[in-house]
């Protein structure tokens, strides 16, 4: 009974950390004068993947591997088609330029390095396939790249939007690391109640970690973006899905494999490639309709595309 009332106040937790954390991080791009989109790459993208991180790292200990890569690809599926259409359904999202020919790219080459990474049998004529602890290594130096790339746009962007509250630097702070706080506990409490209820039903592993706890952990990132695009902070809401991304995969999941080398089924290679063809879908959308914007309509062709994958994945099982 504890999970399940757990469960509904996980919901509080999430909508409240998300709207901390986005006027928390929004006043301090304004006071030290960063752009939007740095803020949304790695403070609010850092915060919102926590559960992520906390669901891989068990996940790694316990030797669950199919739920702690499908963690990650069916919440990186999620941050795309599912957020970015919800929050494009919300309030059209303006695309930076810089996101629209280096972030979105960067999540292509993630979903790359995870394909060459991953199949050991296809490309080394292994008996199996393993996400080693070198492949991990591998993973967070890529890492390390990412984040010299936003130190090195932080430095280039200044702070553009003069709309956003100002709150003191320590308010601030406090708002940021609240709002992260009840992120976590609030997806890790939504996450428990939510395999609970699916185990019940008897579901697989495998399906629980792409649906059930992928969407789950993505709840953050969706809460955060929904507020976002709601206040009209569009780089924070795009920023916060594109360096959510990156984070899953080159940080996330680089140190569960550190942790526990992570066994890979080349059945997930399906689900890589929708990742990939996702990112190409975001990419797309920069230079139709109206250009460097998500509009409401595609923000539906995400959603319709999300509820296609679901269907997939429940025919897989």
């Amino acid at each position: 009974m504890l999970t399940y009332v757990l469960f509904a106040i996980g919901f509080v937790f999430l909508i409240k950390g998300a709207d901390y954390l986005v006027d928390g991080s929004s006043s301090i791009a304004q006071r030290i004068g960063i752009s939007q989109l740095v803020i949304g790459l790695t403070i609010v993208s850092f915060g919102t993947s926590a559960p992520e991180l906390i669901v891989n790292i068990m996940a790694s200990l316990k030797g669950a591997g199919d739920i702690g890569i499908g963690n990650v690809l069916g919440s990186n599926i999620a941050n795309i088609l599912l957020i970015l259409g919800v929050a494009g359904v919300i309030y059209p999202l303006r695309i930076q330029k810089s996101t629209t020919w280096k972030e979105v790219p960067l999540n292509f080459l993630s979903a790359f390095v995870l394909l060459a990474l991953a199949n050991d049998v296809i490309i080394d004529g292994a008996s199996s396939s393993v996400i080693s602890r070198i492949d991990g290594i591998i993973l967070m130096l890529f890492f390390v790249i990412f984040v010299y790339y936003t130190i090195g746009l932080a430095k280039a962007e200044k702070s553009n939007d003069g709309n956003t509250k100002k709150y003191s630097i320590l308010k601030s702070v406090i708002m940021v690391v609240v709002g992260i706080v009840g992120l976590a506990f609030g997806g890790q409490w939504v996450v428990n109640g939510a395999v609970e209820i699916a185990a019940y039903f008897g579901l697989s592993q495998a399906l629980i970690g792409l649906t059930i706890v992928a969407v789950g952990t993505s709840l953050p990132e969706l809460a955060t973006s929904a507020v976002a695009a709601y206040k009209r902070n569009a780089d924070i809401a795009i920023g916060n899905v594109v360096g959510s991304n990156l984070f899953n995969i080159f940080w996330v999941l680089g140190l569960s494999a550190l942790i526990k080398p992570l066994p890979f089924r080349s059945e997930i290679n399906t689900d890589i490639l929708v990742y990939l063809a996702a990112a190409l879908l975001l990419f797309l959308f920069a230079f139709t309709g109206k250009k460097e914007h998500v509009s409401r309509s595609d923000g539906v062709i995400f959603l319709c595309c999300y509820g296609a994958y679901l269907v997939f994945l429940i025919i897989r099982g």
